[in-house]
């Protein structure tokens, strides 16, 4: 058997493999139905709530970290999801086109235009000096 093949009995060394893409848009699916049903759940257990003239905060703190459990889970398969994409991107989060000066998205310059610019200052600074 190759050295290149030899597979370790505890697992040490070996990275795990990513999920099948399929498999990561299923489970996104499935927890963009769950977290829907989980804020709905949780707007009418604050109405529930409102009309008994009392809150429950300990009652609404447990659902909602439900809610940001599933919405830490969604980050986790959007960046699983999109690792192949190193496009560069704006503040704004939109992907940036090789070679724009500005987001098509919100128009803010871009960071390469920017240094560009302070490397052009710090010449014409350095040059008035001399």
């Amino acid at each position: 058997m190759s050295p290149l093949r030899r597979r370790h009995p505890d697992g040490e060394g070996i990275a795990p493999r990513r999920p099948h893409a399929g498999l990561l848009r299923r489970e996104r699916r499935a927890l963009l139905r769950a977290r829907a049903e989980a804020v709905a759940h949780i707007g009418g257990l604050a109405v529930e709530l409102y009309r008994r003239g009392g809150f429950r905060e300990d009652l609404l703190a447990e659902r909602c970290s439900i809610v940001v459990g599933i919405d830490a889970r969604l980050a986790e398969i959007e960046e699983l999801l999109h690792v192949r994409r190193n496009v560069p991107r704006c503040e704004c989060g939109a992907p940036l086109l090789r070679g724009s000066r500005f987001c098509p998205n919100c128009g803010r310059a871009t960071d390469a235009d920017a240094q560009s610019d302070e490397t052009i200052v710090e010449r014409a600074a350095a040059g008035t000096d001399a």
